[in-house]
């Protein structure tokens, strides 16, 4: 059974794009995506690229990387693949070097050495940075058809939402804040056959 079984979505659906947020379909199960909300930093016609905000997991930076500064906020888990990778969001713009702004004020990426001495400075806070190892990543055209197969809600993304919210009530979040009928998904069990 889809959800829009369940219910009338909007006609006019946002589009993804870079700079906005996917939030999983509430009985996705894939235990990676399950009511996950990903803020896509590319989408081109050769795929896309994005960073769950929402799975936090008890490991910190000086922990993942040899010779990191310590660093007091915990690192999440930003996809499936390439889990040896480290990724950043931040507010620093280009006082980074190499960074890229994803969306007003709010840049992805960017020279790891000068994070490193920021975060010694004591500039850098879990108020003006989140670090992810992973990402997840989609193929030319699969994230197109996976949004044909109404897996993912499209929500436009603020710096509150991701350096305000806390990561864990993040999902139900958005969704209470876009209103009628998105509000409902949030009330829905997480498994379909409890419902």
């Amino acid at each position: 059974m889809e959800i829009t079984d369940l219910f009338q979505l909007p006609k006019q659906r946002m589009k993804a794009k870079a700079g906005c947020l996917l939030l999983a379909e509430p009985f996705m199960q894939d235990p990676y995506f399950k009511r996950s909300v990903i803020l896509l930093t590319e989408h081109n016609e050769r795929g896309s690229f994005g960073l769950i905000l929402n799975k936090p997991i008890p490991m910190y930076l000086h922990e993942a990387i040899e010779h990191a500064p310590t660093f007091d906020s915990k690192l999440a888990l930003g996809g499936p693949v390439q889990k040896e990778t480290l990724h950043y969001l931040h507010l620093f713009g280009h006082q980074i070097p190499n960074s890229t702004e994803v969306l007003d004020g709010i840049y992805w990426g960017g020279d790891f050495e000068t994070v490193k001495k920021l975060i010694e400075a004591g500039e850098l806070n879990s108020d003006n940075i989140r670090m992810f190892v992973g990402y997840a990543g989609w193929a030319e055209g699969q994230l197109s058809h996976e949004m044909d197969e109404k897996s993912w809600i499209v929500a436009r993304a603020t710096k509150t939402l991701l350096f305000g919210e806390k990561p864990e009530k993040l999902w139900s979040s958005i969704l209470e804040k876009m209103g009628s009928p998105y509000d409902y998904l949030v009330k829905l069990p997480e498994d379909p056959r409890l419902n």
